[in-house]
């Protein structure tokens, strides 16, 4: 099972899940201290900005960013829930969770995960940059992208409530 939360809910939501792997999607320099439940070679933490565009001074999610978490999802064994979590858990962390979906699910049609990922999240507005980025790696043509455009922004809010993401 895959969990998505906050900074802020990290540390509830791994114990409340018996959560084993942890994927960290937050700014370079945000102190994020990992639940002593995780060990350090089930973490993944990727340091970039929420943004879209390149701005200066800030890092725009890469290339490699994406190629790490998708090879990190693909590794996942499944046997223990992970969480994906950002600052928020609405845009950076929910892009991840849409990505593990996409990936570990091949077969499955982008727009009901998009359809998915909206219904239990309420305040998801994935990071397009994240989607398109892992659109090209998965080879899906455009259909992720497409997807998220589909079930537009989500709810305002100032920090998503944690979920459960249907892998599939």
């Amino acid at each position: 099972m895959l969990y998505v939360c906050s900074l802020a809910r990290l540390s509830e939501t791994v114990t409340a899940t018996g959560a084993r792997h942890l994927v960290t999607l937050i700014g370079a320099g945000t102190a994020v201290s990992r639940p002593t439940m995780i060990d350090e070679r089930n973490h993944l933490f990727l340091a970039f900005d929420d943004i879209v565009e390149p701005v200066p001074g800030l890092m725009a999610p890469a290339e490699l960013h994406v190629e790490r978490l998708i090879a990190f999802f693909r590794a996942w064994d499944r046997q223990a829930p992970m969480v994906v979590h950002c600052f928020a858990g609405i845009s950076r962390s929910t892009a991840g969770a849409y990505i593990a979906a996409c990936a570990l699910t091949p077969e499955r049609d982008e727009a009901d995960i998009a359809a998915a990922l909206r219904r239990v999240a309420p305040s998801a507005t994935p990071n397009a940059r994240l989607v398109a980025l892992a659109d090209r790696a998965l080879g899906r043509d455009g259909r992720m992208v497409e997807a998220i455009k589909a079930i537009g922004r989500g709810a305002d809010a100032f920090e998503g409530a944690p979920f459960l993401m249907p892998i599939g």
